[in-house]
């Protein structure tokens, strides 16, 4: 059994359809401020391990956007609990360049393991509208190809997604161990 550090159940069920043998829990750990995703990753792992000495993992991820300079990146979360996807649209408003890509950064751990990095990214846009009900946070206004990723079923979406993408290469690292 593996714990999976999180509060999003949206995360859970993503990453609980590639790993069998996951247990969500939501534990509270200190997302520090950092310029990478992996810095806040690994800071956040090592504290869960000093509280809980049994297998652990927790993702971190975050939409980049080019015309904005990679903008919210690592305040991803931070971003859209304040001004939300339509914040993001307006701040896009008549910039033709729309190109994004979401990063997943996947730690995990166990006693007497150094934490063990993963990670997956997915290409895609921002779009000129909110789609789609399905997913979670950023899903209805990024888009790969002529859909949003909130428009997809979770089968399809975890065959493309950042997130689908660094949990197959966790998967594929713990039974190869």
């Amino acid at each position: 059994m593996i714990s999976f550090i999180t509060s999003n159940k949206g995360k859970y069920v993503e990453a609980r359809a590639i790993i069998d043998g996951l247990e969500q829990k939501d534990l509270g750990y200190t997302e520090i401020q950092a310029d990478t995703l992996e810095e806040v990753a690994v800071y956040g792992i090592n504290e869960i391990m000093a509280r809980l000495k049994e297998p652990a993992m927790l993702e971190d991820a975050g939409l980049f956007i080019e015309a904005l300079g990679g903008f919210p990146g690592v305040y991803s979360a931070y971003v859209q609990k304040t001004i939300g996807n339509e914040g993001i649209l307006r701040l896009m408003d008549g910039i033709s360049n729309r190109k994004a890509f979401f990063k997943s950064v996947v730690v995990y751990s166990e006693p007497g393991l150094e934490p063990r990095m993963f990670q997956g990214i997915v290409e895609g846009q921002i779009g000129h509208e909110a789609r789609g009900s399905s997913g979670f946070g950023y899903d209805p206004i990024f888009y790969v190809g002529e859909k949003s990723l909130a428009e997809m079923e979770l089968a399809e979406k975890n065959r493309i997604s950042h997130r689908a993408a660094s949990m197959r290469a966790l998967d594929e690292w713990l039974e190869g161990r």
